[in-house]
Order: C-alpha cells, then sequence, then structure tokens
C-alpha cells in the first residue's frame, strides 16, 4: 500500500483554508467528470479527487490525516502505526463525494472498517486514536545539571486548530532537571503530547537536553573540561593552585617541569552518576608581558640561563 498525499492530488498546501480547499476541487471536479473530460484518466483522477476531498474538508479527518502523515511522500510505501484508530463520531460519517469503486486501500487503512451509521445515513468509525508523540530540544545550565533543579521553561508546540490547520502555541512547563543528566538525554513529561481523538489518550512530549554555553566548562558526557591559566614558573616548579569546579573551588598539584597542554585529572569532579564523572584540566601557560627595563632583563637572563629551541622537532 503506497502513501497519498492528498494535499499534493489537489494542488494544494498543507496550511490551505477550507474555502481553498472547496475551490480546488470545485475546479479540479469541472476539469476531471468522467462525464464531460477528454482526459485520458479523467475517471481515475476523479475518484482521487473525491477521495482527497473526502479527508481534507472535514476537520477531524484532517487532523488525523496530517497527524499520521508527518513525514510520508507521495508513492512511499505506508503501513499505519499498530495502534492506529479514529472516531469521527455520531454525527460525522462520508459525504458521498466519491462515486463507484469505493475508497484507495490507503483511505480504508486509516479510516475504513468498524462503521457505524450517522445521520445523514454514512457511516463512521468507533475508534480511538492515541496522540502522538512530540519532542522538542531544551538548553540548560551545566550548573542545574550537575545539582538538579526544576525549571520553567517555554515551547512553541504545532497543535491543530478547530478548521484541522497547524497551528503554533507557546505553552509554559515546569520542569525538573534530573541530578547528572548528560547532553542528548531526554526526559519525558507523560501526557503532555498531541492530543488524541475519540477519547484517546494525550501522547507524551520528549525534551531533549543540551548545555549552554559556558565560560569555564566544556561537558562531554558526564566528564567536564576545563582549561586552566598557569604562570610559567608554576609549570616550572611545580605549584598548588586553586581551580573551579561545578561543586566548588578546589586545590590542584601542579608537577614541576609541566608543559602547556599537560592535561591532569580530579576523579570524580564531573556531572554525578554511577559513576560520576571526572574533572581534566588542561594546563594553558600565560607569559607575562615585559613592561619595565627590569623585567625585560629577566627574560634575558633566562634566555642566556636556560637556552632552548622549542621548534627543534619541526627541523626548523
Amino acid at each position: 500500500m503506497e502513501y497519498k498525499d492528498y494535499y499534493k492530488i489537489m494542488g494544494l498546501s498543507k496550511d490551505a483554508t477550507p474555502d481553498e480547499i472547496k475551490r480546488a476541487y470545485r475546479k479540479l471536479a469541472r476539469k476531471y467528470h468522467p462525464d464531460v473530460s477528454k482526459e485520458a484518466n479523467a475517471e481515475a483522477k476523479f475518484k482521487e479527487l473525491g477521495e482527497a476531498y473526502e479527508v481534507l474538508k472535514d476537520p477531524k479527518k484532517r487532523a488525523a490525516y496530517d497527524q499520521v502523515g508527518r513525514g510520508w511522500q507521495e508513492g512511499q510505501p505506508f503501513t499505519p502505526p499498530p495502534d492506529w484508530g479514529f472516531d469521527f463520531g455520531a454525527d460525522q460519517g462520508f459525504a458521498g463525494t466519491q462515486t463507484g469503486g469505493g475508497f484507495s486501500d490507503f483511505f480504508e487503512a486509516l479510516f475504513g472498517g468498524g462503521f457505524r451509521r450517522g445521520r445523514d445515513g454514512a457511516y463512521g468509525r468507533q475508534t480511538q486514536a492515541q496522540g502522538s508523540d512530540q519532542q522538542a530540544r531544551i538548553q540548560i545550565d551545566l550548573e542545574d545539571a550537575y545539582r538538579g533543579a526544576v525549571s520553567l521553561i517555554s515551547l512553541n508546540v504545532p497543535q491543530m486548530d478547530s478548521q484541522g490547520r497547524m497551528v503554533s502555541n507557546v505553552r509554559t512547563l515546569n520542569v525538573k532537571i534530573p541530578k547528572g543528566i548528560k547532553a542528548g538525554q531526554r526526559i519525558r513529561l507523560a501526557g503532555q503530547g498531541m492530543p488524541g481523538f475519540g477519547g484517546g489518550g494525550n501522547g507524551d512530549l520528549y525534551l531533549e537536553i543540551e548545555f549552554k554555553p559556558h565560560r569555564y566548562f566544556r561537558a562531554e558526557g558526564r566528564d567536564i573540561h576545563l582549561e586552566l591559566p598557569v604562570t610559567p614558573w608554576e609549570a616550572a616548579l611545580g605549584a598548588t593552585v586553586p581551580v573551579p569546579t561545578l561543586g566548588g573551588t578546589v586545590e590542584l598539584k601542579i608537577p614541576a617541569g609541566s608543559q602547556a597542554g599537560k592535561q591532569l585529572r580530579l576523579k570524580g569532579r564531573g556531572l554525578p552518576g554511577a559513576p560520576a564523572g571526572d574533572q581534566y584540566v588542561a594546563l594553558k601557560i600565560v607569559t607575562p608581558s615585559a613592561r619595565t627595563d627590569e623585567a625585560k632583563a629577566l627574560y634575558e637572563q633566562m634566555a642566556k640561563v636556560m637556552p632552548m629551541n622549542p621548534r627543534a622537532a619541526m627541523g626548523v
């Protein structure tokens, strides 16, 4: 069974208004009506057009079609979700735009079977549709991931209006940020997704975590990385210096003879977990400026006492 793009069949965009849908149907119905059309495939086109109009003219059918059809393209092999179902309601049904030969397998798979008679003598299906799940990305502070927090977030959530059109609605939610959550992990908010149909339950909302850029830290999984500025004498002679971590300032011992880029580990100072992450500190040697004659003399003395070619490995 192939997916049918009813909007494409009628030459419409997905945000078409009810009036635009009606005008498009009337225009194409005159063109392809088998009694007057000279097109070779007029009858098939007319049936296909009637089926598309049957769905798009009805807000509930259109909303259900839009919900199940996200990401599909015309002609792709299609199978409805295992729990798919839809309730037209007692006063809904098929308006009879289709003529001869019935609806396609695609239409029947979505809306056919299990019908009950409505007021106009047509039939509607007595089933429910679970609302689809939704996903969104949110950015949080590293500190909130370290300690855990409750964060107030605002999301632009797509929803169906009364005419079956997709609109954007701003929702504000209090979200509990679990202690130790990593970038890429998801928080599930049960029942906060798309609403169901015919008494079906709401879908869930999944929030994927991203970290806001931090002034000092960078996260990789539960590990935290920091570039730490040190003086030449701290690197050369060794020293114990204060280092910021997500849990506060700690003392770090720098071995004598350390070079720029040397990486030191603070075990368990990353994001909490089982096990907790570590904090990796990369040394960045900061050279003081020679602003005075005395400072220049010291540098000149260093060049005489400790001559070296840092580019020797490059052959220059």
